[in-house]
């Protein structure tokens, strides 16, 4: 949850537009969240899984024994899923995504660290009107390579 809620603050210091949504009203967080959690996973490669039987996903062959990885932030930014996947919209309809897994493995803690979310969000934003970071976006240290993706420092001013 630290990782994604710094993520979280990089992301919508990130896009004025949608910081100024969440300005605005609160409550656009409800749903925001989950479209934060989709925009920018922590989790970058889901855990394997073993084909049960031969199947075939989007032309391509998958025998049975074989070992698959799921990309969660592909899945999350599906062209056929996602209208403009690529963009960040807190206003998007909450739709599934795999930031928490997916059916028996989906993380017990999903639903606290979305009240979490929501919760640090609203004070930090509310305590801080004029939050900014205090360097350009493509300044910030991203920890790409780590098992859990976000960033290393997020240096911000008001």
């Amino acid at each position: 949850t630290a990782n994604m809620l710094a993520l979280g603050a990089y992301a919508l210091l990130e896009h004025p537009d949608q910081l100024a949504a969440v300005r605005a009203d609160p409550a656009v967080l409800d749903n925001g969240v989950d479209e934060l959690l989709r925009y920018l996973s922590i989790i970058h490669i889901g855990p394997t899984r073993i084909a049960t039987e031969d199947v075939t996903v989007d032309g391509t062959a998958i025998p049975a024994g074989d070992t698959v990885l799921i990309s969660v932030p592909q899945a999350n930014r599906a062209a056929n899923h996602w209208p403009e996947p690529e963009r960040l919209d807190l206003t998007r309809p909450r739709t599934p995504h795999l930031a928490f897994g997916h059916g028996v493995h989906q993380c017990l803690g999903q639903q606290l660290a979305r009240i979490e979310m929501r919760v640090a969000y609203s004070a930090l934003f509310d305590r801080f009107p004029s939050l900014r970071l205090a360097v350009s976006a493509d300044q910030i240290p991203l920890r790409e390579n780590a098992l859990a993706y976000g960033v290393r420092e997020l240096p911000v001013t008001w």
